[in-house]
């Protein structure tokens, strides 16, 4: 009877031992390395996500703009927008037209914000749009007149903030309402244009400069060399992608301090003979134009509030959809996947984006998200 005893025991423990590697050896595995480098912690990610196939589905909700659209849906051109706490949609509508039009979260118009001009609440150039969730402000980068105008969400002007370095006219604010601008210019022995990002203090001065990259050759315009993304994640940190090397950087909400460098390996994508043939029409500019021969490591980054960084690469499917590197909130490349957006975010489970089709209509729109594997 002891014999007994003893054995079941040990038989019971070999087999969860056995449950346990194998539910182990199904699980993928990342075959990338961290280190650190004083209070920076480098994340260095392989060519291979941990999972092979999509990590997300995406269901369309809503749609603004397009062939089909009438009356205040249709935009000569729409450069950006940002959605509020209520769902509404303030969009951007450029050349021309310089206003901001206002949808609520089902597609409706509400009004219209602004117009072209130098006084107060109109826009010479609109640039990148801010809406700032402590104090409700819509905040829009004025760009020829070098400010940041505010205005509540109802429409009605509140002020204008002038930007005290005429190269940094690019500027959006966080959710707190801190400043970030993007600009840059040419340094003295330099042949080329540097690329900065700069934090700007709440008189509009620049108070640091952040990070500076290399930009394109004085007097000439490049096409296809790295170029320096950035968003703010859900907690405010700033994520700056730089696509030279494949880097992201992402700083501290608040105190601008560098605490993460995510990483990884890709291969250069060439430069195809359709997009050199669409630069080098007459139309686009008299200066002289310098074409890479190989793209950068990526185009675009936007953020979710479940911690995942999308980064846009230059790989596409056999459908013209950009293959997308996502990372999770430790910096691991997760997944790679297609969309066929310019993304903006993913916010309480909807991902919101800026399309446009073959035929160059834009749209607006909304999906509902439906996670897979958030790991």
């Amino acid at each position: 009877m002891s014999k007994i005893r003893i054995r079941f025991p040990i038989l019971g423990l070999l087999i969860l031992i056995l449950s346990v590697s194998a539910r182990g050896q199904s699980q993928p595995k990342w075959m990338g390395s961290i280190v650190k480098e004083g209070d920076v912690t480098i994340i260095k990610n392989p060519k291979e996500p941990i999972h092979k196939g999509p990590i997300l589905e995406l269901e369309e909700e809503l749609s603004i703009g397009g062939p089909e659209a009438q009356g205040q849906e249709v935009f000569g051109r729409m450069g950006e927008f940002v959605v509020d706490d209520d769902g509404n949609f303030y969009i951007s509508a450029t050349r021309e037209e310089d206003q901001i039009r206002v949808f609520d979260k089902a597609g409706r118009y509400l009004r219209t914000i602004g117009r072209h001009g130098q006084g107060p609440g109109e826009f010479d150039g609109i640039g990148p749009l801010s809406y700032v969730r402590a104090t409700g402000e819509l905040v829009v980068a004025n760009l020829r007149l070098r400010c940041l105008t505010f205005f509540n969400t109802k429409g009605t002007f509140l002020r204008d903030l002038r930007l005290q370095v005429h190269n940094y006219a690019v500027a959006r604010m966080d959710s707190k309402g801190r400043i970030y601008a993007f600009g840059g210019g040419f340094e003295i022995g330099k042949p080329y244009y540097e690329t900065r990002l700069a934090a700007i203090d709440p008189e509009g001065r620049p108070s640091s400069v952040l990070v500076r990259a290399p930009g394109q050759v004085k007097d000439r315009i490049g096409i296809g060399f790295p170029n320096m993304s950035w968003a703010f994640d859900f907690y405010d940190n700033l994520v700056v992608g730089l696509s030279e090397d494949y880097e992201l950087q992402v700083f501290k909400a608040g105190i601008h301090k560098l605490f993460m460098k995510i990483r990884k390996e890709f291969d250069p994508i060439p430069m195809s003979d359709e997009e050199l043939r669409q630069f080098k029409k007459p139309e686009y500019s008299s200066m002289p134009f310098d074409f890479a021969k190989l793209h950068a490591a990526f185009w675009n980054l936007f953020t979710s509030d479940t911690g995942h960084l999308f980064v846009a690469t230059w790989e596409k499917t056999e459908d013209g959809l950009f293959i997308h590197d996502v990372f999770d909130k430790e910096g691991r490349l997760v997944a790679r996947m297609p969309f066929k957006s310019h993304g903006v975010k993913i916010s309480g489970g909807k991902y919101y984006a800026l399309e446009e089709d073959e035929d160059g209509y834009q749209y607006v729109k909304r999906y509902k998200v439906v996670w897979k594997d958030r790991r």
